[in-house]
């Protein structure tokens, strides 16, 4: 066995995927929205890219778009996993929301993922008049291995003048494959998501044998040369987390670059563990949500349902 998964396994693939507890799908959600799933073209070589959309059956017109990418260390997981909370973000925030099923490492190392996620991207962008979506309000989501992919395509649509991201919010994201940050040897033993996983998740995600003193910052968003001209961002990072001084360093480097950000850390929470203080995890989501609701609806009262 490598020492990839002897830091963090990976699970049977034959076995289905539930939704995550309290993010099943409502019988509100099966009425007053449309859902369905397309299969729509990958990158050039690469397969057809599996996407959920989902649409507020009463709103009419053109409508903002939440473009979201699960987590789940680049090898885990599904956008049916999140199926509720991309659900209750079409009805709050009265947006189209494209999920985007991206391959997933090792089976299917980087640049897979992120070339996925981009290639859902354009389909989006060239399908705006058949899903209805207002292209202006285009806003790129996701947590932790989500986050590290909302990132890189911020970067990979600067880079390739593709369609135009007006905002992303990063939740906990994973940004630089280098692990040599205070909480990542603070975290060594953390429940949920620890050091180890960190490391065993980089090894899955490039490759034992990748060249890192040359990391993509497709891979790993902290390694850009460059970080003007980048979308304005939302950061959260949680203060017990092995990835939360990442963050902060990439909100600073946006900052740096002349780009808004807004930057909320969570005390006294973990990555992929509950949070030990209930109000400052309340706090974060309605930040979060916050975000969320002002890009995607800047001219309306900001909300977070």
């Amino acid at each position: 066995m490598s020492r990839a998964h002897d830091l963090l396994p990976i699970p049977d693939r034959n076995e289905p995927e539930a939704p995550m507890p309290g993010m099943e799908l409502t019988e509100r959600h099966r009425t007053e929205l449309d859902m369905h799933e397309r299969l729509v073209p990958g990158p050039q070589g690469g397969p057809d890219v599996r996407v959920l959309v989902y649409r507020p059956k009463a709103e009419k017109g053109l409508l903002p778009i939440l473009f979201h990418l699960h987590g789940g260390a680049f090898c885990y997981l599904h956008p049916d996993t999140f199926a509720g909370m991309e659900a209750n973000w079409s009805l709050g925030h009265k947006c189209v929301v494209v999920s985007v099923d991206y391959r997933l490492a090792p089976e299917d190392p980087f640049p897979a993922a992120p070339e996925d996620c981009y290639a859902a991207l354009e389909w989006v962008a060239a399908s705006a008049k058949e899903l209805e979506i207002d292209l202006d309000r285009l806003v790129v989501t996701g947590g932790s291995a989500g986050g590290a992919l909302a990132a890189a395509l911020a970067l990979m649509s600067r880079d390739r003048k593709g369609p135009k991201i007006a905002h992303q919010s990063l939740m906990i994201p994973v940004t630089d494959d280098r692990l040599e940050t205070p909480s990542l040897r603070q975290a060594i033993d953390s429940p949920g998501f620890d050091a180890a996983g960190a490391e065993g998740m980089w090894l899955h995600y490039l490759g034992e044998d990748y060249d890192r003193k040359k990391t993509s910052p497709y891979a790993a968003p902290a390694r850009a040369e460059s970080f003007a001209d980048l979308p304005p961002a939302f950061i959260q990072t949680n203060g017990l987390d092995p990835l939360r001084d990442e963050g902060i360093e990439y909100a600073l480097k946006l900052l740096a670059a002349g780009v808004s950000v807004e930057l909320y850390n969570c005390p006294n929470a973990y990555h992929g563990a509950p949070p030990l203080d209930d109000r400052t995890a309340t706090l974060a989501f309605r930040a979060y949500n916050g975000a969320l609701g002002a890009a995607l609806n800047p001219e309306a009262p900001t909300s977070g349902f």
